[in-house]
């Protein structure tokens, strides 16, 4: 059986809604990709609390701090088709031997449960887990972002992303 994974950002949605959601795609596993898992608006959404809710569904929950955002662009970036500085420090940070271990680490689990990357952007393309798709992309695996209730669409590598291999770049064009 093909392994695919999901994405989803928890909005602002209630924690019913959310789990409703997560249920409907048959998530065993929510990885949390935040860097601080915590939310001021959306408090149900702390980490202790969202464990806590998850856990009385039947659904495991992690967080990968190692995948998180707020990163910082290297100076000598090569990701320079990414004009949003936190995409490109994000892109940088896919550079590096940390990120590799930590989507080796993600895609062991992804193959055991049915997981789901998330995040607090509820749209992919306004966060960082559209390039965790895009790296999950090029290792072969199939990629769904849940927008909501029987709303989710296939994952599609960014237009100006230059693979190698597992490697990708988005090099500015001249």
């Amino acid at each position: 059986m093909k392994t695919v994974v999901y994405t989803i950002g928890h909005s602002t949605r209630t924690i019913e809604e959310f789990v409703a959601l997560l249920q409907e795609y048959g998530i065993e596993m929510v990885i949390d990709v935040r860097r601080i898992a915590r939310s001021r608006r959306n408090p149900h959404f702390n980490e202790d609390l969202l464990r806590e809710a998850l856990k009385r569904h039947s659904i495991e929950y992690r967080r990968m701090e190692g995948l998180g955002g707020l990163r910082r662009p290297a100076i000598t970036s090569v990701n320079r088709a990414w004009k949003n500085p936190s995409f490109r420090a994000y892109a940088d940070y896919m550079q590096t031997p940390a990120f590799a271990e930590n989507m080796e680490e993600l895609i062991g689990t992804a193959g055991r449960k049915q997981t789901v990357i998330m995040c607090a952007e509820v749209v992919p393309w306004r966060c960082h887990r559209s390039l965790i798709g895009d790296a999950f992309v090029v290792r072969g695996i199939q990629v769904e972002d849940i927008l909501g209730s029987r709303a989710s669409r296939p994952h599609k590598l960014t237009p100006f992303a230059l693979v190698d291999g597992t490697t990708i770049i988005y090099p500015a064009t001249t």
